[in-house]
């Protein structure tokens, strides 16, 4: 298997998924702008099939899998979305559907992922830990693993966005990414780079797992301490093996936002453009509101909203104040 992702293989991964997903709309986020300094457009994967963009490059994969290997099922970790995503794929193809999930997961994804009629194992350990888990049921019961962000087949399936977003904006200057595994950025700096070279990829990760800003400064690979961040989708401590060269290669800049910046992210993100955002969605808009990210007068900005999927006791905590940061399970 490729381990980097082509714009031939996103352009098919379009084709392949698109009766199934949304083309989620690219929204003028107007009010949000004299706060930020720039046009502010905002890609709203909020929108999409299971409230995340995850389902794109879960669907991908699972559509090429062999009749063998969708009635043998498949078995994944992740931190949410990604459950949903191959949870829902699953449920269309008949297949079943195992994920491995930390148990800091929020509630909400863990029932969505259930209710989708995928079998939920909770784990106490950090990422390493949890896909040691997965390859050891896997071997022993036969699954098919589709990994979140390593698998190049989900890289291109999440880099659909980068072509909506360049067909949408194609004066776009600036897309700002949430970094997480990696996945996502992979697929979509590969395709905004192919389609027009000059675009700015910034990638936005939680200051407190700046695992890929940190391997960035020391030029290789590090893992850093897991440490909890508001962010729950991007909470990983090692930057991924196969989006490393590929983030590497067309990612611009790396900025890391604070906790307090991805909730004042969010805030502004239901005050004024009216839209629900989880933490690891608003990180974006958190960095631009921090003044974390340079940017030229007039310059058009668009921030990946990635998902919507939060427990509403913690988005009634996160909308309810000013200056006080939920505590993270």
């Amino acid at each position: 298997m490729l381990e980097h992702p082509t714009l031939d293989d996103i352009q098919a991964a379009r084709t392949r998924i698109a009766s199934y997903v949304n083309r989620t709309p690219l929204l003028r986020a107007d009010r949000i702008e004299p706060s930020v300094g720039c046009q502010l457009f905002l890609k709203a994967e909020t929108l999409q099939v299971t409230g995340a963009f995850k389902i794109r490059g879960a669907l991908n994969t699972a559509l090429q899998l062999s009749p063998e290997q969708i009635a043998r099922g498949f078995i994944s970790s992740s931190s949410g979305n990604h459950a949903q995503g191959l949870s829902w794929a699953g449920r269309m193809l008949g297949a079943k559907v195992v994920l491995v999930l930390p148990t800091t997961t929020p509630q909400q994804k863990v029932d969505n992922t259930r209710a989708l009629g995928a079998q939920v194992i909770l784990y106490d350990g950090d990422t390493a830990a949890r896909w040691k888990q997965v390859y050891r049921i896997a071997e022993e019961e036969g699954y098919e693993t589709i990994h979140g962000f390593e698998d190049p087949r989900v890289m291109a399936g999440q880099g659909t966005i980068g072509c909506e977003i360049i067909e949408d904006l194609p004066d776009v200057d600036t897309v700002i990414v949430p970094l997480g595994g990696g996945g996502l950025i992979s697929g979509v700096a590969t395709a905004l780079k192919s389609l027009k070279p000059s675009v700015r990829v910034i990638a936005a990760e939680p200051a407190l797992t700046p695992k890929y800003f940190q391997s960035r400064l020391k030029g290789e690979r590090v893992s850093l301490p897991l440490l909890d961040t508001i962010a729950d989708g991007l909470r990983i401590s090692v930057p991924g093996q196969n989006p490393w060269p590929i983030i590497e290669r067309y990612v611009d800049e790396i900025v890391t936002v604070e906790d307090a910046d991805i909730v004042a992210g969010m805030q502004a993100l239901a005050r004024d453009a009216k839209l629900v955002a989880e933490p690891s969605a608003a990180i974006g808009v958190g960095a631009l509101l921090a003044g974390s990210i340079k940017l030229q007068p007039g310059e058009k900005v668009c921030t990946i909203l990635t998902g919507g999927n939060w427990g509403l006791t913690d988005l009634a905590a996160v909308y309810g104040t000013q200056t006080t940061v939920p505590e993270v399970a």
